[in-house]
Protein backbone atom coordinates (compact mmCIF):
# COMPACT_ATOMS: atom_id res chain seq x y z
CA UNK A 1 0.00 0.00 0.00
CA UNK A 2 2.58 2.48 0.78
CA UNK A 3 4.54 1.60 -2.26
CA UNK A 4 1.30 2.20 -4.67
CA UNK A 5 0.76 5.48 -2.19
CA UNK A 6 4.05 6.88 -3.06
CA UNK A 7 4.21 5.94 -6.97
CA UNK A 8 0.21 7.68 -7.29
CA UNK A 9 1.79 10.53 -5.44
CA UNK A 10 4.44 10.41 -8.11
CA UNK A 11 2.09 10.16 -10.87
CA UNK A 12 0.08 13.02 -9.51
CA UNK A 13 3.10 15.46 -9.56
CA UNK A 14 4.30 14.44 -12.92
CA UNK A 15 0.71 15.38 -14.23
CA UNK A 16 1.00 18.81 -12.10
CA UNK A 17 3.97 19.31 -14.08
CA UNK A 18 2.88 19.05 -17.18
CA UNK A 19 -0.22 20.88 -16.62
CA UNK A 20 1.51 23.86 -15.76
CA UNK A 21 4.30 23.38 -18.78
CA UNK A 22 0.95 23.24 -21.22
CA UNK A 23 -0.32 26.14 -19.68
CA UNK A 24 3.02 28.36 -20.27
CA UNK A 25 3.20 27.29 -23.69
CA UNK A 26 0.25 29.19 -24.14
CA UNK A 27 0.28 32.78 -24.64
CA UNK A 28 -3.10 34.23 -24.17
CA UNK A 29 -3.42 31.72 -20.84
CA UNK A 30 0.07 33.03 -20.06
CA UNK A 31 -1.10 36.75 -20.38
CA UNK A 32 -4.41 36.30 -18.38
CA UNK A 33 -2.63 34.65 -15.39
CA UNK A 34 0.07 37.38 -15.39
CA UNK A 35 -2.47 39.97 -15.18
CA UNK A 36 -4.50 37.84 -12.53
CA UNK A 37 -1.39 37.03 -10.35
CA UNK A 38 0.77 39.94 -11.05
CA UNK A 39 -1.95 42.99 -11.34
CA UNK A 40 -4.37 41.40 -8.74
CA UNK A 41 -7.22 42.42 -11.58
CA UNK A 42 -8.07 41.84 -15.13
CA UNK A 43 -7.27 44.51 -17.70
CA UNK A 44 -9.49 47.75 -16.60
CA UNK A 45 -12.85 47.79 -19.56
CA UNK A 46 -14.52 50.72 -20.30
CA UNK A 47 -16.96 50.53 -17.41
CA UNK A 48 -13.97 50.88 -14.72
CA UNK A 49 -13.79 54.02 -16.16
CA UNK A 50 -14.23 56.69 -13.58
CA UNK A 51 -17.03 59.13 -14.28
CA UNK A 52 -16.59 62.45 -12.80
CA UNK A 53 -19.63 63.35 -10.66
CA UNK A 54 -21.40 65.96 -12.49
CA UNK A 55 -23.30 69.44 -10.99
CA UNK A 56 -26.50 70.86 -11.76
CA UNK A 57 -24.80 73.62 -13.36
CA UNK A 58 -23.41 71.74 -16.02
CA UNK A 59 -26.07 70.97 -18.52
CA UNK A 60 -26.32 75.08 -19.02
CA UNK A 61 -22.16 75.47 -19.56
CA UNK A 62 -22.55 72.30 -21.95
CA UNK A 63 -25.13 74.59 -23.82
CA UNK A 64 -22.97 77.47 -23.51
CA UNK A 65 -20.28 75.81 -25.10
CA UNK A 66 -22.69 74.25 -27.66
CA UNK A 67 -23.31 77.55 -28.25
CA UNK A 68 -19.51 78.94 -28.78
CA UNK A 69 -18.71 75.60 -31.04
CA UNK A 70 -21.96 76.54 -33.33
CA UNK A 71 -20.14 80.05 -33.45
CA UNK A 72 -16.99 79.27 -34.69
CA UNK A 73 -18.24 76.65 -37.21
CA UNK A 74 -21.90 78.55 -38.70
CA UNK A 75 -21.96 77.02 -42.18
CA UNK A 76 -21.70 73.17 -41.13
CA UNK A 77 -23.79 73.66 -37.91
CA UNK A 78 -26.45 75.22 -40.11
CA UNK A 79 -26.38 72.27 -43.04
CA UNK A 80 -26.66 69.56 -40.17
CA UNK A 81 -29.80 72.30 -38.70
CA UNK A 82 -31.34 72.24 -42.50
CA UNK A 83 -31.20 68.11 -42.01
CA UNK A 84 -32.99 68.59 -38.94
CA UNK A 85 -35.70 70.62 -40.09
CA UNK A 86 -36.58 68.63 -43.18
CA UNK A 87 -36.46 65.31 -41.07
CA UNK A 88 -39.25 67.79 -38.70
CA UNK A 89 -41.55 68.50 -42.08
CA UNK A 90 -41.18 64.95 -43.32
CA UNK A 91 -42.65 64.25 -39.77
CA UNK A 92 -45.38 67.26 -39.69
CA UNK A 93 -46.27 65.39 -42.92
CA UNK A 94 -46.59 61.87 -42.08
CA UNK A 95 -48.83 62.91 -39.18
CA UNK A 96 -51.19 65.08 -41.51
CA UNK A 97 -51.60 61.69 -43.93
CA UNK A 98 -50.73 58.48 -42.34
CA UNK A 99 -50.66 59.51 -38.03
CA UNK A 100 -49.96 55.91 -37.68
CA UNK A 101 -46.80 55.79 -38.35
CA UNK A 102 -45.70 59.47 -36.83
CA UNK A 103 -44.55 57.53 -33.42
CA UNK A 104 -42.94 54.61 -35.65
CA UNK A 105 -41.29 57.87 -37.96
CA UNK A 106 -40.25 59.92 -35.19
CA UNK A 107 -38.31 56.61 -33.68
CA UNK A 108 -37.04 56.17 -36.84
CA UNK A 109 -35.81 59.95 -36.55
CA UNK A 110 -34.22 59.16 -33.17
CA UNK A 111 -31.96 56.67 -34.97
CA UNK A 112 -30.95 59.10 -37.16
CA UNK A 113 -30.18 61.92 -35.00
CA UNK A 114 -26.99 60.44 -33.28
CA UNK A 115 -25.75 59.68 -36.41
CA UNK A 116 -26.51 62.98 -38.18
CA UNK A 117 -24.81 64.47 -34.66
CA UNK A 118 -21.24 62.96 -35.20
CA UNK A 119 -20.23 65.08 -37.64
CA UNK A 120 -20.99 67.78 -35.04
CA UNK A 121 -19.02 65.62 -32.50
CA UNK A 122 -16.05 65.65 -35.56
CA UNK A 123 -16.27 69.18 -35.34
CA UNK A 124 -16.45 69.94 -31.38
CA UNK A 125 -13.65 67.40 -31.33
CA UNK A 126 -11.48 68.91 -33.59
CA UNK A 127 -11.89 72.43 -32.21
CA UNK A 128 -10.69 71.18 -29.11
CA UNK A 129 -7.81 70.06 -30.61
CA UNK A 130 -7.26 73.19 -32.01
CA UNK A 131 -8.38 72.18 -35.58
CA UNK A 132 -9.73 73.79 -38.07
CA UNK A 133 -13.60 72.99 -38.95
CA UNK A 134 -13.66 70.74 -41.82
CA UNK A 135 -17.09 70.23 -43.34
CA UNK A 136 -15.60 66.64 -45.36
CA UNK A 137 -14.49 65.52 -41.79
CA UNK A 138 -17.37 66.40 -40.40
CA UNK A 139 -19.57 64.26 -43.08
CA UNK A 140 -17.29 61.32 -42.67
CA UNK A 141 -16.93 60.82 -38.95
CA UNK A 142 -18.55 57.54 -38.86
CA UNK A 143 -15.45 56.37 -40.51
CA UNK A 144 -12.90 56.62 -37.21
CA UNK A 145 -15.37 53.49 -35.93
CA UNK A 146 -17.66 52.33 -38.03
CA UNK A 147 -17.87 48.99 -37.69
CA UNK A 148 -18.80 49.93 -34.05
CA UNK A 149 -21.08 52.42 -34.96
CA UNK A 150 -23.12 49.62 -37.47
CA UNK A 151 -23.18 47.22 -34.37
CA UNK A 152 -24.89 50.49 -32.36
CA UNK A 153 -27.16 51.12 -35.28
CA UNK A 154 -28.47 47.54 -35.18
CA UNK A 155 -29.12 48.44 -31.37
CA UNK A 156 -31.32 51.44 -32.30
CA UNK A 157 -33.18 49.98 -34.97
CA UNK A 158 -34.29 47.07 -33.48
CA UNK A 159 -35.49 49.39 -30.43
CA UNK A 160 -36.78 51.50 -33.00
CA UNK A 161 -38.52 48.36 -34.49
CA UNK A 162 -39.97 47.60 -30.95
CA UNK A 163 -41.49 51.06 -30.28
CA UNK A 164 -43.28 51.17 -33.60
CA UNK A 165 -44.56 47.98 -33.49
CA UNK A 166 -46.00 48.86 -29.89
CA UNK A 167 -47.05 51.97 -31.57
CA UNK A 168 -49.07 50.01 -34.20
CA UNK A 169 -51.01 47.94 -31.42
CA UNK A 170 -51.83 51.28 -29.13
CA UNK A 171 -53.32 52.34 -32.57
CA UNK A 172 -55.35 49.03 -32.96
CA UNK A 173 -56.49 48.65 -29.17
CA UNK A 174 -57.73 52.25 -29.27
CA UNK A 175 -59.64 52.75 -32.35
CA UNK A 176 -61.77 50.69 -34.13
CA UNK A 177 -61.20 52.29 -37.50
CA UNK A 178 -58.98 55.31 -38.14
CA UNK A 179 -59.04 57.72 -36.12
CA UNK A 180 -60.09 61.55 -36.92
CA UNK A 181 -57.19 64.10 -35.75
CA UNK A 182 -58.72 67.19 -38.12
CA UNK A 183 -62.01 67.80 -35.66
CA UNK A 184 -61.78 70.92 -33.34
CA UNK A 185 -60.07 70.00 -29.68
CA UNK A 186 -63.37 69.25 -27.99
CA UNK A 187 -63.52 66.42 -30.37
CA UNK A 188 -60.22 64.92 -28.00
CA UNK A 189 -61.58 65.29 -25.00
CA UNK A 190 -63.63 61.98 -24.91
CA UNK A 191 -62.61 59.03 -23.20
CA UNK A 192 -61.49 56.97 -25.86
CA UNK A 193 -59.15 59.88 -27.33
CA UNK A 194 -57.85 60.41 -23.61
CA UNK A 195 -57.11 56.72 -22.85
CA UNK A 196 -55.46 56.66 -26.08
CA UNK A 197 -53.12 60.29 -25.61
CA UNK A 198 -52.00 58.84 -22.45
CA UNK A 199 -50.98 54.65 -23.12
CA UNK A 200 -49.62 57.01 -26.85
CA UNK A 201 -47.42 58.93 -24.41
CA UNK A 202 -46.75 55.87 -22.05
CA UNK A 203 -45.19 53.86 -24.50
CA UNK A 204 -43.28 56.61 -27.02
CA UNK A 205 -42.09 57.50 -22.62
CA UNK A 206 -40.65 54.32 -22.24
CA UNK A 207 -38.71 53.68 -25.35
CA UNK A 208 -37.56 57.34 -25.48
CA UNK A 209 -36.22 56.99 -21.89
CA UNK A 210 -34.36 53.91 -23.13
CA UNK A 211 -32.92 55.19 -26.40
CA UNK A 212 -31.45 58.26 -24.33
CA UNK A 213 -30.11 56.36 -21.78
CA UNK A 214 -28.32 54.03 -23.54
CA UNK A 215 -26.98 56.71 -26.36
CA UNK A 216 -26.60 60.21 -24.05
CA UNK A 217 -22.98 59.78 -24.34
CA UNK A 218 -22.23 55.89 -25.92
CA UNK A 219 -21.71 57.99 -29.99
CA UNK A 220 -19.06 60.46 -28.47
CA UNK A 221 -17.49 57.81 -26.78
CA UNK A 222 -17.69 55.40 -29.81
CA UNK A 223 -16.23 58.20 -32.08
CA UNK A 224 -13.46 59.09 -29.59
CA UNK A 225 -12.23 56.22 -27.68
CA UNK A 226 -13.07 53.61 -30.22
CA UNK A 227 -14.49 51.48 -27.82
CA UNK A 228 -17.03 48.54 -28.62
CA UNK A 229 -20.97 49.73 -28.95
CA UNK A 230 -21.62 47.31 -25.82
CA UNK A 231 -19.40 49.12 -23.99
CA UNK A 232 -20.57 52.48 -24.72
CA UNK A 233 -24.13 51.78 -24.46
CA UNK A 234 -23.47 50.20 -20.76
CA UNK A 235 -21.28 53.19 -20.19
CA UNK A 236 -24.01 55.83 -20.59
CA UNK A 237 -26.63 53.89 -18.81
CA UNK A 238 -24.12 53.79 -16.13
CA UNK A 239 -24.45 57.48 -15.91
CA UNK A 240 -27.95 57.94 -16.10
CA UNK A 241 -28.68 55.57 -13.65
CA UNK A 242 -25.97 56.77 -11.20
CA UNK A 243 -26.52 60.64 -11.73
CA UNK A 244 -29.97 60.28 -12.32
CA UNK A 245 -30.90 63.86 -11.49
CA UNK A 246 -28.36 65.80 -13.88
CA UNK A 247 -28.95 63.69 -16.62
CA UNK A 248 -32.85 63.78 -15.93
CA UNK A 249 -32.28 67.81 -16.01
CA UNK A 250 -30.05 67.56 -19.25
CA UNK A 251 -32.61 65.63 -20.91
CA UNK A 252 -35.32 67.96 -20.09
CA UNK A 253 -33.23 70.83 -21.72
CA UNK A 254 -33.10 68.81 -24.85
CA UNK A 255 -36.87 68.20 -25.17
CA UNK A 256 -37.84 71.81 -23.91
CA UNK A 257 -35.63 73.08 -26.42
CA UNK A 258 -36.26 70.93 -29.58
CA UNK A 259 -40.19 71.17 -28.62
CA UNK A 260 -40.07 75.47 -28.94
CA UNK A 261 -37.81 74.88 -32.02
CA UNK A 262 -40.64 73.07 -33.61
CA UNK A 263 -43.22 75.97 -33.02
CA UNK A 264 -41.87 78.11 -35.86
CA UNK A 265 -42.31 75.72 -38.49
CA UNK A 266 -39.48 73.52 -37.88
CA UNK A 267 -37.24 76.22 -38.25
CA UNK A 268 -36.00 76.42 -35.05
CA UNK A 269 -34.11 73.78 -35.34
CA UNK A 270 -31.59 75.31 -38.26
CA UNK A 271 -29.95 76.75 -34.54
CA UNK A 272 -31.25 74.28 -32.02
CA UNK A 273 -30.46 70.90 -33.18
CA UNK A 274 -26.77 71.53 -34.10
CA UNK A 275 -26.54 73.51 -30.98
CA UNK A 276 -27.64 70.58 -28.80
CA UNK A 277 -25.44 68.55 -31.25
CA UNK A 278 -22.22 70.08 -29.83
CA UNK A 279 -23.45 70.41 -26.29
CA UNK A 280 -23.71 66.68 -26.51
CA UNK A 281 -20.44 66.43 -27.10
CA UNK A 282 -19.35 68.67 -23.83
CA UNK A 283 -21.79 66.08 -21.90
CA UNK A 284 -20.21 63.50 -22.90
CA UNK A 285 -16.16 65.06 -22.12
CA UNK A 286 -17.39 66.24 -18.66
CA UNK A 287 -18.21 62.99 -17.68
CA UNK A 288 -15.33 61.24 -18.93
CA UNK A 289 -12.00 64.00 -19.19
CA UNK A 290 -9.15 64.05 -22.03
CA UNK A 291 -6.97 63.02 -19.52
CA UNK A 292 -8.23 59.55 -19.67
CA UNK A 293 -6.71 57.79 -22.75
CA UNK A 294 -7.89 55.69 -24.57
CA UNK A 295 -4.48 52.98 -24.27
CA UNK A 296 -5.39 52.77 -20.24
CA UNK A 297 -8.85 50.69 -21.02
CA UNK A 298 -7.33 48.44 -24.29
CA UNK A 299 -3.97 48.30 -23.49
CA UNK A 300 -3.01 45.33 -20.77
CA UNK A 301 -0.57 47.33 -18.23
CA UNK A 302 2.88 46.62 -18.67
CA UNK A 303 2.04 46.76 -22.93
Amino acid sequence: MSSYGHQRDDRDATQATASDTLVDRSPAARSDSDLVTAEGSRAPSVLDMPQATLSWSDPWRWLQRGWSDFLHAPAIGLFYGACFVLMGWALLAVFEFAPQYTLALSAGFLLMGPFLCLGLYQVSRGLERGEPPDFWRSLTAWRISSAQLAIFAAILLVLEMLWGRAAMIVFAISFTGMPDFTGPLSSFLTEEYLTFFVTYTLVGGIFAALIYAISVISMPMILDRGVDAISAGLASLRLVSTQTGVMLLWAALISGLILLALLPGFLGLLVVGPVLGHASWHAYRAVMPVEVRRTEVSSPPGT
